[in-house]
């Protein structure tokens, strides 16, 4: 018997990333939709997956990456878009609806944001609670769940944590930091999206999710630095500017103004589990505490485990920030032959007091080699070894790539 079809929408976003590989070990069958695939080729499971390119913006490329779905999962947010994301997320979500439909789509499990609706709250969590309400207004069941911090390598909220935390010796926050939180773990947060394709008694209903800690924002970093051996403490300054936090968060972890600016916003209000009924409906998830799931996202703080989201099949050099590490990236092609004289794999690595440094490269299809430097920075110490370093890291990075083309052209 086929196993059900499942559409995961944001395929190149972090949920995704995590659902994808636990759908196909599940057994199932996936179709991964982006606006962009090619920033895909550099997942582990993208050849295990069919992918097909679409915008939920534009409604008409819908129709074909909807057809033969069982199960859809809307996993998509516009908050990089900057002004204006709010409207267009709401009209998004209902495009999606009406072509889920017409498509004869059973079920949409959706990942929201967790905040009380009855209080005033930021408007990205708003908007993340509206669109849930737009997909629910459709007729195709809707299983919702929201969340608020998920503690996970690579998710946008626990990079601010890491960053941040790692950077600043006395950490600055406005007096929302106060506000309480129940952080997830992205095991967790997959578990419940997993469980709600088989489980039917949660379809058509709203599930706050949330771990078994409840702490303040603030606290969340406090944690965090204990976890990695650091002494920090929290600053909180009376009227800070949103968007002042915001740029210094862009400008120093790898989460984006936009992006930025609507998280920071969201910290204005508590983010907790006010009702529990996912507890009894899925009985199967068993919760994760805050400190088991940073340690494993700490550990996961190596290139067998970082994503490669900056993968593209474009030649070049990159530089980037992502999972707790400054990275530089270069793609080229060398000779066939040279090629078959270098080992598909390897992985160099150094660890000091400023933190950890790891060179890979590996050798793909047609003799395309990629090359790349990751180093994960321990405290403000690695941070400034990194930043007065960075153009010496750089040019000994192109250097060696340019000794790797001389082999290659004499091979």
């Amino acid at each position: 018997m086929t196993s059900p079809l499942i559409l995961v929408t944001g395929a190149t976003g972090y949920i995704a990333s995590r659902l994808i590989p636990r759908l196909l070990d599940s057994g199932y069958r996936v179709r991964a939709l982006a606006r962009n695939p090619r920033q895909l080729q550099g997942r582990s499971w993208f050849r295990h997956v069919e992918v097909v390119q679409a915008d939920v913006t534009t409604p008409s490329t819908l129709n074909a990456a909807l057809e033969g779905v069982h199960t859809a999962y809307y996993l998509i947010h516009n908050m990089s878009y900057g002004h204006g994301y709010t409207s267009l997320e709401l009209e998004s979500a209902c495009a999606f609806a009406s072509a889920a439909e017409k498509a004869g789509i059973k079920h949409i499990i959706y990942l929201g944001g967790l905040a009380d609706p009855e209080q005033h709250i930021a408007p990205h969590m708003r908007s993340r609670i509206e669109t849930g309400k737009v997909l629910r207004d459709g007729k195709v069941p809707v299983t919702e769940f929201r969340a608020g911090v998920i503690t996970g390598s690579g998710s946008i909220s626990f990079e601010m944590i890491r960053f941040m935390t790692e950077l600043f010796p006395i950490v600055p926050g406005p007096m929302w930091m106060k506000n309480k939180s129940q952080p997830i773990a992205i095991q967790n947060v997959i578990d419940y999206l997993l469980a709600a394709l088989t489980n039917p008694n949660g379809r058509g209903q709203v599930f706050e999710i949330g771990g078994p800690d409840i702490t303040t924002y603030g606290n969340l970093m406090v944690q965090y630095a204990r976890i990695r051996g650091l002494k920090r403490s929290m600053l909180l300054i009376p009227g800070l500017p949103v968007a002042f936090m915001a740029f210094g968060v862009g400008l120093m972890t790898p989460v984006p103004f936009p992006i930025a600016y609507a998280l920071i916003g969201g910290l204005s209000a508590d983010s907790v589990v006010k009702h529990p009924e996912a507890l009894k409906v899925f009985p199967e998830v068993n919760l994760i505490d805050f400190d088991t799931a940073t340690q494993k996202a700490l550990n996961f703080t190596h290139p067998n485990h970082i994503e490669r989201i900056w993968v593209d099949g474009k030649a070049g050099f990159k530089s980037l920030k992502h999972e707790g590490c400054f990275i530089i990236s270069g793609v080229r092609e060398i000779s066939p032959a040279f090629a078959r004289k270098l080992a598909d794999s390897k992985v160099e690595h150094d660890s000091n007091f400023f933190g950890e440094m790891w060179f890979d490269w590996h050798v793909g299809q047609n003799a395309i080699l990629s090359h790349t430097l990751y180093f994960s920075p321990r405290g403000l110490p690695g941070f400034l070894y990194w930043f007065f370093l960075y153009p010496f890291h750089w040019l000994k990075f192109r250097g060696l790539i340019r000794k790797i083309a001389k082999q290659s052209d004499q091979a």
